[in-house]
């Protein structure tokens, strides 16, 4: 009785204290196991305990959500981000469960205790309580070892002399020796639930990745659309020069009036273009707050000087043949060693449904003492009864074990399909990303060969003009051609960056961690040496 009182205060937890207790050992599991994976040194938490940055906008705290950058985006996002929540909790409720299997292959523990008051008239009266605890192993080899303690008191409430103590102590083990015997049979819900956290950690450190570029993309997306605000503003302030000039020149009657009108017509319709620019960019920016999980109502922009990292540096896998694209990609892909590990998965399946069509036989040991009245503590002479026994389920009648068989074989067979398939669509997504890395890249230089020709055909159509060489609507046409390929090279710009990003995606080598992306060269392994060092990317 005082071993079972003595948990009592285990068993009087609040549920913070236990969701407390829950939380240490889960965020433990997954931060060794990301460590081991991919040397991830960063803290994993559902919530910090702090308030997340969008209750802290919500409140109207002074936090400056203006000139965010990338790394600024991804850290924002990883706290207010709804996708970003729901990946952390789907990686969380797998390691939880993984602690669940681990408990249960531990040593597991029981108790309870009661208590009693019967008679069967004023004159008899009796009071009895009793206690039990129990503590289980399930071994490697598939024995069942239970250990039982009890104890109980009793008394005659009228004429009792006294209270009549006693316990028992029991031991039970069972073995089996032919179907579910085995370290592979029996410990394959923990080796299932220690496979399923790896592939679940493989998801989360993939999630971010794909998530990272995802946040890119949002942020150069809203960049291009300012870029393009701006473009058009500059173009409004040369037609308005171009229209005062003209103006002043057709009062002059040095120039028609149908010339001064076309000048005005296209700064009214630039005017117009503003004011859909605008709108476009206010859309815009009320998605990137929306992705990131901000307050729609709070004032957002990314940092413009996000424009300077986009460089036209040659990456080192920028030329990549698709072959040894491909082959890289196999090696180094966490989604391709997923879909490998889950075909080992099914064959497992596969090997314990064919287990449950075995006979069963099993094997038991049973011993059991109980202590002389009035000295619950002494069994040194009580009497040991023990007994030893084999069970035999010959499997007569096995037709839902032999349905399960014959699923777990199409369920095998489906699996690795599935994963040739998967195979073949990396395959294309590989080969697909390659040559979108160099048509972009073509793409952009066309487009700066064709900015700087409307850069000069601009300042040589301008200075036709002024000589009387050229008409309003030459200078007009030429204006309008420079604004549409100043945008066109902006977007070819952003176009090949995000292709960079998207390749060192589906090879698997773009790292994510707290300062940012960057190219892995660790995981470079089957490319050739490069001749020079182009640096990490940016």
């Amino acid at each position: 009785m005082a071993c079972l009182l003595g948990w009592l205060p285990l068993a009087c937890q609040t549920p913070e204290e236990y969701s407390q207790a829950a939380d240490e050992e889960t965020y433990r599991l997954i931060e060794e196991r990301r460590e081991a994976l991919f040397q991830a040194s960063d803290r994993f938490r559902l919530g910090e305990g702090s308030e997340s940055m969008r209750a802290k906008a919500m409140r109207g705290e002074s936090t400056d959500f203006r000139h965010l950058g990338i790394l600024d985006c991804m850290r924002i996002a990883a706290d207010s981000s709804e996708n970003v929540l729901r990946q952390k909790e789907s990686l969380y409720l797998t390691a939880l469960s993984l602690t669940q299997e681990r408990w249960r292959f531990g040593v597991v523990r029981d108790a309870s205790a009661g208590g009693l008051l019967s008679g069967t008239g004023s004159d008899s009266t009796a009071v009895s309580t009793d206690g039990s605890l129990t503590f289980s192993k399930i071994l490697g080899s598939g024995a069942n070892i239970v250990l039982g303690l009890g104890a109980s008191l009793s008394r005659v409430v009228v004429d009792g002399d006294g209270w009549d103590a006693i316990s028992d102590l029991s031991l039970s083990i069972t073995q089996p020796l032919l179907r579910a015997a085995g370290a592979k049979i029996t410990l394959e819900p923990l080796t299932q639930a220690e496979r399923s956290m790896v592939y679940a950690v493989r998801d989360y450190e993939r999630f971010r990745r794909t998530f990272a570029v995802s946040v890119a993309r949002q942020v150069y997306g809203v960049l291009e659309a300012i870029d393009q605000l701006e473009n058009q503003e500059q173009n409004l302030e040369n037609l308005i020069l171009l229209r005062q000039r003209n103006a002043r020149l057709a009062e002059a009657g040095l120039m028609s009036e149908i010339e001064a009108d076309q000048a005005k017509q296209d700064e009214l319709r630039s005017i117009n273009s503003l004011v859909e620019l605008r709108g476009s960019l206010d859309r815009q920016l009320d998605d990137f707050k929306l992705f990131l999980g901000l307050p729609i109502d709070l004032e957002v922009s990314p940092d413009a000087s996000e424009f300077d990292r986009l460089n036209d540096g040659i990456t080192v896998i920028d030329e990549i043949e698709a072959e040894t694209a491909v082959a890289l990609a196999l090696q180094n892909r966490l989604d391709v060693r997923t879909s490998e590990d889950r075909l080992d998965d099914a064959r497992r399946t596969l090997a314990i449904a064919a287990d449950s069509l075995r006979p069963g036989l099993s094997l038991s040991l049973n011993a059991n003492s109980n202590s002389p009245d009035g000295r619950p503590l002494d069994h040194r002479g009580s009497q040991v009864g023990w007994s030893v026994g084999l069970s035999l389920d010959p499997a007569y009648d096995n037709l839902p074990e032999r349905n399960t068989f014959r699923r777990a074989e199409i369920s095998y067979g489906a699996t690795l399909r599935e994963h040739e398939r998967f195979i073949d669509r990396i395959e294309l997504e590989v080969r697909e990303a390659v040559r979108d890395v160099r048509n972009a890249r073509e793409r952009y230089q066309i487009q700066k060969g064709a900015l700087e020709l409307a850069e000069r055909r601009v300042r040589s159509t301008d200075l036709l003009l002024q000589a009387g060489r050229a008409s309003t609507r030459d200078l007009l046409e030429a204006r309008e051609s420079f604004v549409g390929s100043a945008n066109a090279t902006t977007s070819a710009l952003i176009d090949l960056r995000l292709a960079q990003l998207e390749l060192q995606l589906a090879l698997e080598v773009l790292r994510v961690d707290t300062t940012g992306m960057a190219l892995d060269r660790d995981a470079l392994t089957l490319l050739p040496p490069s001749p020079e060092d182009h640096g990490p990317a940016q």
